[in-house]
């Protein structure tokens, strides 16, 4: 059995169980398959006292243990100190400090194979280190806001770039995504394309007559069969576009007077969003989720007419795959691997990030509303296993025992 030791800042927890449960997903499937044994070592970062450390984010954050297992994956938390919204210079070296003797005393109890990073910032500067000390070649996965944000920042665009210079092979979850770490200065034929996986018996299209009204009693608020329903899935982070979504129900409320608009997911825009909301005479009709656990996630896409994300920037998007898998069509902006999910009207449309554009592809599904079945199949390529494969052979490749 191989070994990698994967450096991810993101990943699920008891504080915050659906931060990264991407990456989750994909190590859990790796370990799986039974040919590779994955430790995870995911560093927590916790301020001083009196800058925020006794926060309830915080004291949650600090009260996870160390260590865990989960789905067949080993969890090491080490703790670094951060220093919230103006230490992103220094997280690379102390992510790497704090996680130095943790992946020593991985090494030493069984040599690790391949150093993987699941995110390019701050992730990748510091999973090169431990590769350094550890003698073991180094992945680097790109996923996007890794690679369209911090690609425009000085100090950090260098440290990858760097970090990039010395790994033995890059993922990148999108062909667009790799066309921008070729802007960066990272040569195309060190990146290999990695879709994301989709467990398939959970996301598929779900069409019962009381799916609604269920749905609307477990989460607390009234999800009329007559009125036509919008989910919006994605951390209320400004960058996603929920504001614009809120803005195109405004613009369909002449024909649409009863639509109704799902936010799905948390974060610190949320009350922006619901002042907005009021403010435009939506409060009655825009509800707010908050996180949503993974088996009422596709009954959510599945009762929706539309899965709206006029987002900024992405990869691929784990929410445009759900929804299509569920067979519900995607109205995003024509940013990152859109195009390579969203292709011809059935599985969706791509406008620009204003509402009007959004309305009127909103009414256009509407008008015309494509079979479920027909926009799934589009998602086809998307599982697990697969994923888990590919994954494994891009390690194969690069392992030091190969």
């Amino acid at each position: 059995m191989k070994r990698v030791l994967a450096l991810s800042t993101i990943y699920p927890n008891a504080a915050n169980p659906r931060f990264g449960t991407f990456v989750a997903r994909s190590l859990e499937s790796l370990a799986k398959r039974g040919d590779w044994r994955v430790n995870v070592i995911n560093p927590i970062g916790l301020p001083p006292i009196g800058l925020g450390a006794l926060s309830p984010r915080y004291r949650d954050l600090a009260a996870l243990p160390e260590r865990e297992e989960s789905g067949g994956v080993t969890i090491h938390r080490p703790r670094f100190t951060l220093i919230p919204k103006i230490g992103a210079r220094r997280n690379v070296g102390a992510i790497a400090r704090a996680a130095l003797p943790v992946a020593r005393a991985i090494d030493a109890e069984a040599s690790v194979d391949v150093v993987d990073a699941q995110y390019f910032f701050p992730d990748g500067p510091a999973a090169a280190a431990l590769a350094r000390d550890l003698g073991a070649p180094l992945s680097i996965k790109a996923r996007g806001s890794d690679i369209n944000y911090w690609g425009t920042v000085g100090f950090a665009r260098e440290a990858m770039l760097d970090a990039a210079r010395e790994a033995a092979g890059l993922l990148s979850v999108s062909e667009a995504l790799a066309r921008e770490m070729v802007r960066l200065g990272i040569p195309r034929e060190a990146i290999t394309v990695h879709y994301t996986g989709l467990d398939r018996d959970l996301f598929r299209p779900f069409d019962h007559t009381q799916l609604r009204a269920q749905l609307g009693a477990a989460l607390g608020f009234p999800l009329p069969d007559a009125a036509p329903l919008f989910a919006c899935v994605g951390a209320l982070n400004g960058h996603k576009g929920q504001d614009i979504a809120i803005e195109a129900l405004v613009r369909m409320s002449v024909d649409y007077p009863e639509a109704r608009l799902l936010l799905v997911g948390k974060g610190e825009e949320e009350a922006s969003l619901r002042s907005l909301a009021q403010e435009r005479g939506l409060g009655a009709r825009v509800h707010f989720t908050g996180s949503v656990d993974h088996t009422t996630l596709p009954l959510i896409l599945s009762a929706a007419d539309a899965m709206v994300l006029p987002t900024k920037n992405e990869g691929l998007a784990n929410a445009w795959v759900e929804a299509i898998a569920c067979g519900t069509p995607v109205v995003t902006s024509d940013v990152g691997g859109a195009r390579e999910l969203v292709h011809g009207d059935v599985a969706g449309r791509l406008t620009p990030r204003d509402p009007q554009a959004v309305a009127e592809a909103l009414r256009a599904i509407l008008r015309d509303p494509p079979d479920a079945q027909a926009v799934a199949d589009h998602a086809q390529a998307f599982d697990w296993t697969t994923h888990a494969s590919a994954l494994a052979a891009h390690y194969e490749g690069l392992s030091k025992t190969s």
